[in-house]
């Protein structure tokens, strides 16, 4: 595993890819509160237009929180290495979605997670 101040390199996350989230989609996350003690701040993001533009804006924010990333929606290391150009000092990894989704009962991304709420 990499060192927690370096992103995944996207040429060993080949395997994985592509990474499709059955539950996500690009779209608005309305503000909801949230009671999840302990967790990491997390966010989700995908290769698309508006998830490249949410990442670059919030970028400085997400290194604050120490947030981590997911990229739920993400076809080839090409994509994936637009997302980590976005936000270089993040690590974002490709993985579905599709489970957290259900949990948190989410259908869009971009989004935070935080202990106290969605944000986007």
């Amino acid at each position: 595993m990499p060192a927690p101040d370096k992103a995944p390199d996207p040429r060993a996350l080949n395997w994985v890819l592509p990474v499709h989230s059955a539950r996500l989609t690009p779209g608005t996350v309305p503000h909801r509160t949230l009671d999840l003690p302990g967790i990491t701040p997390l966010f989700l993001v995908g290769q698309d237009p508006a998830s490249l533009d949410w990442l670059s804006r919030h970028a400085q924010a997400l290194q604050d929180l120490r947030a981590s990333g997911l990229a739920v929606e993400v076809a080839d290391a090409q994509g994936l290495r637009r997302i980590q150009a976005a936000a270089p000092g993040l690590n974002i990894w490709p993985v579905s979605g599709d489970d957290i989704a259900e949990r948190l009962e989410l259908g869009h991304y971009p989004v935070l997670i935080t202990p106290t709420g969605l944000e986007q």
